[in-house]
């Protein structure tokens, strides 16, 4: 099972969501606050809090995270067609 730290995490998370910026930050000790915005603007697209995470995570946990992003993207209809066809 592949771990990584909480930084490491978060470059993944930037890699996949790439064209868009990513930040996430942990706001508490199992939870992360996750944002993705418009790299040329600045401005917030998307802003989800309490999703658990941990100091170390394993990949899986990682997939998870970014799939209940992703969700939250669908749910909230910002199709995003950029990032859906650099995938």
């Amino acid at each position: 099972m592949n771990k990584m730290t909480f930084p490491n995490a978060c470059q993944v998370m930037r890699w996949h969501f790439h064209p868009l910026g990513f930040e996430a930050t942990m706001d508490a000790p199992r939870s992360m606050i996750v944002r993705l915005f418009d790299r040329a603007s600045g401005e917030t697209l998307l802003a989800i809090a309490g999703i658990p995470c941990a100091a170390i995570m394993a990949a899986t946990d990682v997939e998870r995270i970014i799939e209940a992003v992703e969700a939250e993207m669908d749910t909230f209809n910002l199709g995003l067609p950029v990032l859906r066809d650099a995938v």
